[in-house]
């Protein structure tokens, strides 16, 4: 057996600043978090929240598409041959993460389109009358109302799953390998929708819903975290190291008091004290749900570029 070795090269000063910056994990978290805008936003159309006034589901699609096109914008940055981009799109490989997440992408775009034309803002109606015949003409056909809101759903639920699949297939790197890496990014990116429409939310009952929602997601988030550092525990020798570099290792503090602590508990008994009555609902446990989802995408992956293979033998550049 390999002896188990961690070594930290000169080059870095600190490892949650890794070789890949900043890019990755900013398109990884806009990614989850437009994944998990479709999918509340499908599902108040099919629930027919969407024939109430002032419902968020006809904002977040055009917030949807700003935010995705800057998640699109840093993977771009991140690519080393960016004028071979477009070779993405002359094949598909059914094995190749890169290539789902490429044509997923591409699908995202005119599902958030549709469902943006559906009721179009008055100020943006006055300047293209034509578009707003089509939206008009368009939520007048129920049964063409209800496949936008499905679509919405399922591709903002596959997009939500590969964010964490793009990751978790890399074996190399050991704190990326777990099965359930893509649940937890979905869970959390949901979890980050739900705070972000909380925020600009104007219906009381919308903002009670989401504040319910995002209770149950910081919970199911909590167990999968759990679930995956005892999944490395009792595995191979490797991924025991890669879980103890979150559970006392240089990322420890971060993992725990800014992912964990400040990310998820403390926002959920603020939130379960909102929804109970106990105290008025404040955007501070929101925006604190956000700021813990996105570090959680650079301490991911930071660790992974932190531990990896090498010779069959575990080691942490």
């Amino acid at each position: 057996m390999h002896e188990l070795i961690i070594t930290r090269s000169n080059h870095l000063i600190d490892p949650i600043f890794t070789p890949w910056g900043w890019e990755i994990p900013i398109y990884l978290f806009l990614g989850g978090l437009v994944a998990g805008m479709m999918i509340i936003s499908g599902y108040f159309i099919l629930s027919g929240r969407h024939q109430k006034k002032d419902c968020s589901c006809f904002v977040v699609p055009t917030v949807a598409l700003a935010l995705i096109s800057i998640g699109m914008t840093a993977l771009f940055l991140d690519l080393e041959h960016k004028l071979y981009v477009w070779r993405l799109y002359t094949t598909f490989q059914w094995t190749s993460p890169m290539s789902w997440g490429a044509w997923i992408l591409l699908l995202v775009y005119p599902i958030l389109t549709l469902n943006a034309i559906l009721k179009i803002p008055e100020n943006i109606a006055k300047k293209l009358p034509w578009l707003k015949n089509i939206g008009e003409k368009l939520s007048g056909r129920k049964f063409a109302v209800k496949v936008i809101g499905a679509m919405s759903m399922i591709s903002g639920g596959i997009l939500g799953m590969y964010t964490g699949v793009l990751l978790s297939t890399l074996v190399a790197r050991p704190a990326w390998n777990s099965s359930m890496l893509w649940i937890l990014f979905l869970v959390s990116g949901l979890s980050a929708a739900a705070a972000f429409i909380h925020l600009f939310a104007k219906r009381e009952d919308e903002r009670r819903l989401l504040a319910k929602a995002d209770n149950g997601f910081l919970i199911a988030e909590l167990m999968i975290v759990a679930l995956i550092i005892i999944g490395f525990l009792t595995s191979s020798e490797v991924q025991n190291a890669a879980a103890m570099l979150f559970i006392n290792g240089p990322y420890a503090a971060v993992f725990w008091v800014f992912v964990v602590g400040l990310g998820m508990v403390v926002p959920l008994f603020i939130q379960l004290f909102a929804v109970n009555d106990k105290i008025q609902h404040t955007p501070i446990a929101p925006i604190m749900v956000m700021v813990g989802g996105l570090i959680l995408r650079f301490v991911i992956v930071s660790a992974g570029q932190y531990s990896g293979w090498f010779t069959g033998t575990f080691t942490t550049p």
